[in-house]
C-alpha cells in the first residue's frame, strides 16, 4: 500500500519510472522538483509547528495576527483567528473557541491567503537570470541578440522550480510546461509538481522548440493528453490538476487537435496571446468561432489567456463576453517588449455588474525574479503611471502620451486654471489608479478563477482548504504597522514570509522550508545548469555581456 496513494496523490511505483527519475540530476528534467524531499525536522529552539498538521481531524488556530480573508462576505480583523481542521477552513474571527487544538501564536503578525501564479515557467528554473537583458524576439540590433525566442524556446528547451516559489508565499502555481519531448518528460515533470508538495496546475503545453525544430521524435502532444488525464489526474481532490496548453502560433492543425482534446477532456485550455508573434489574426478568427483547421474553434468560458497584449477590440469584447481569463506577466512584458500590459484595457471594460480583471504570473526566471511582492508592486506602479500621464495629458485632447521621448507632457502643454496649472481634474472614461488592495485581489482570489481553484483556495473562506501565508509584520522594513494591504504590497518581501500552509499543511515555518534538504537541491539545480548548458552547446559565462 502507498500512503500517498491513499491520500489522494498517485504515484508510478514501476521500476522503469524509478530509473527515470533517478536520471533527471544527467537528464536537466523537471530540474527544480524530483528527488529534493529529504527530511529536514523544524529546528527544536524554534519551536515545532503543531502535531500531524494537515491530517484529517487534526485541529489547530492561528491566534491573534492581523487576518486580511480577501473575501468580502468574512471581512477582515485586526486581531482575528483562523481555525484549521483537516485541510479545511473552519472558521475565521476574533476570538474562536478552538477546545484543545493547537495554536500558532500569530501576533505581530499578517495572516491571509496563499499567493496564486498562473503563468510560471518552472522548467526555466535552472537558468534564472541567464536572460536578463534580452527581449523576446531578434530585431537585428546587437541588444537583441541573445533573445527568448531563439536562446530559450530554440536552443535549451530542446535539450531539456516550485520549491523557491513556496518559500516565497506562492501556494499555487500553474506551471506551464514545455519539454514534453516524450511522455517520459511528462511523467517527469508531473511527479516534480506532486514533490514539491504545493497546490499547482500542469499546464500540458508543446515540445517547445523541438516542436519548431522537429528534432523531436518522442513527442506525443497534444494526443498524449488523454493518458495523462486518465494516469494522473483521474481525482479532482488533490493538490494537483491539468491544463490543456493550446498554443495558436503552432498553427492550425495544432489548434484543432489541442483545443479539441482539450474540450473533450473537460480541461481548461491555455495560450500565449501577444501580437509580436503574429497572433492578431489567428486570434481574430477565433473570436468569430471560425479557428483551427476546420475554422470551428473558438473563444469560451474554458480558455485562460497569457498576456494578450495587442488584440483587437472584437477580440477582447469577445474574451469578455465569454467569460475568458486573462493573466497578465507585468514585468516581464515590460522588460521583453511583448506590449503594453493591457491592465488600463481590461479596466475600461470592467463594471460592478461584470467585473474583467486579470491574475498575475511572473513567467520566466530567466529574465526576472518570481518573487509575487513584485508582481504586484509592478503592477500597480506600471498602472498608475499610465493612467496619471494620461490625466496630466488630458487638457490637450490627447491621451496617447504624445512626446515619446519622456512620456510626459508635450512640449506646448495646454494648462487649466487655478493654483496648480498642470494638475488637471480626471476627465470621464479614465480609470482609477489601482490601489494596494486590487493587486492583492489579483494575486489572490483572482488567480483562484482564473485556475478553475476559487471553491478550494484564493481567500480565507471557512470551507475552503487552508492555503495560508503568515507574513512578519514586525521585521525591521515593516513595523510600525499603519495599514495591512499598504504594508504587504508596499513594503514586504520574502524575507517576511514566516510560515506558508498548503491544505492544512505546514510547509514553511518560521522561515524555514520543512522536510526539504537546500544544500542537495542546489547540487542538482547546478548539475542541471552545467549539463543544459553543455547540451546546448552555450558557454557558460558569469559576466557574459547580453
Amino acid at each position: 500500500m502507498c500512503k500517498l496513494c491513499d491520500d489522494g496523490i498517485p504515484q508510478d511505483h514501476s521500476s522503469s519510472r524509478r530509473d527515470f527519475l533517478k536520471a533527471t540530476v544527467a537528464t536537466g528534467v523537471a530540474a527544480s522538483g524530483v528527488n529534493l524531499l529529504a527530511a529536514r525536522p523544524a529546528a527544536a529552539d524554534r519551536g515545532d509547528p503543531p502535531e500531524d498538521h494537515g491530517r484529517r481531524g487534526r485541529r489547530y488556530i492561528i491566534r491573534g495576527g492581523s487576518v486580511m480573508s480577501m473575501d468580502p462576505h468574512v471581512g477582515d480583523f485586526a486581531k482575528g483567528d483562523v481555525l484549521i481542521e483537516g485541510k479545511k477552513i473552519l472558521g475565521v474571527g476574533p476570538n474562536l473557541h478552538a477546545g484543545d487544538a493547537a495554536e500558532i501564536d500569530a501576533r505581530g503578525k499578517i495572516v491571509m491567503p496563499g499567493f496564486i501564479d498562473t503563468h510560471h515557467h518552472q522548467f526555466e528554473t535552472a537558468l534564472r537570470s541567464f536572460l536578463a537583458d534580452g527581449v523576446l524576439i531578434f530585431d537585428g540590433t546587437p541588444s537583441t541578440a541573445i533573445n527568448y525566442f531563439q536562446y530559450i524556446l530554440l536552443t535549451f528547451a530542446p535539450v531539456f522550480g516550485g520549491l523557491a516559489q513556496l518559500d516565497d508565499g506562492v501556494t499555487t502555481v500553474h506551471d506551464v510546461s514545455q519539454i514534453h519531448h516524450s511522455p517520459e518528460h511528462s511523467d517527469a515533470a508531473i511527479q516534480a509538481l506532486f514533490d514539491t508538495g504545493r497546490r499547482a496546475a500542469f499546464g500540458y503545453f508543446e515540445s517547445a522548440g523541438a516542436n519548431i525544430l522537429g528534432t523531436n521524435p518522442g513527442n506525443q502532444y497534444p494526443q498524449d493528453a488523454i493518458r495523462i488525464k486518465r494516469q494522473w489526474f483521474s481525482s479532482s481532490d488533490q493538490l494537483v490538476h491539468m491544463i490543456m496548453g493550446g498554443e495558436v502560433y503552432l498553427g492550425d492543425a495544432t489548434t484543432q487537435q489541442s483545443w479539441t482534446i482539450g474540450r473533450q477532456l473537460d480541461l481548461q485550455i491555455a495560450a500565449h496571446i501577444l501580437s509580436p508573434f503574429g497572433i492578431r489574426p489567428i486570434f481574430d478568427a477565433l473570436a468569430q468561432g471560425q479557428g483551427g483547421s476546420n475554422h470551428n474553434i473558438g473563444i469560451g468560458s474554458d480558455n485562460l489567456f497569457i498576456h494578450m497584449t495587442g488584440m483587437s477590440d472584437a477580440a477582447w469584447q469577445r474574451t469578455r463576453d465569454a467569460g475568458a481569463q486573462v493573466s497578465i506577466a507585468f514585468p516581464i512584458e515590460m522588460n521583453m517588449r511583448h506590449g503594453m500590459p493591457p491592465i488600463v484595457r481590461m479596466q475600461s471594460m470592467s463594471t460592478p455588474q461584470h467585473p474583467f480583471e486579470p491574475s498575475l504570473s511572473t513567467d520566466v526566471e530567466v529574465t526576472m525574479t518570481a518573487d509575487f511582492f513584485t508582481q504586484m508592486r509592478v503592477a500597480m506602479n506600471l498602472q498608475r503611471a499610465v493612467v496619471n500621464q494620461m490625466i496630466l495629458d488630458s487638457p490637450n485632447g490627447n491621451q496617447n502620451l504624445p512626446d515619446p521621448r519622456n512620456w510626459e507632457l508635450p512640449q506646448t502643454a495646454v494648462t487649466v486654471p487655478g493654483p496648480f496649472p498642470y494638475w488637471p481634474t480626471p476627465p470621464a472614461g479614465i480609470p482609477a489608479p489601482l490601489t494596494t488592495r486590487d493587486v492583492l485581489r489579483y494575486a489572490t482570489i483572482n488567480g483562484a478563477k482564473a485556475l478553475r481553484l476559487e471553491g478550494k483556495t484564493g481567500s480565507l473562506t471557512p470551507g475552503k482548504e487552508a492555503d495560508i501565508i503568515i507574513l512578519d509584520a514586525e521585521a525591521i522594513n515593516v513595523a510600525p504597522l499603519n495599514q495591512v494591504p499598504g504594508a504587504v504590497v508596499s513594503l514586504m518581501d520574502r524575507t517576511n514570509v514566516e510560515t506558508v500552509i498548503v491544505a492544512g499543511k505546514v510547509r514553511k515555518w518560521k522561515g524555514k522550508l520543512l522536510d526539504v534538504d537546500l544544500s542537495h537541491l542546489r547540487g542538482q539545480l547546478e548539475a542541471s545548469r552545467d549539463y543544459i548548458f553543455a547540451k546546448a552547446g552555450i558557454p557558460q559565462n558569469l559576466f557574459s555581456s547580453q
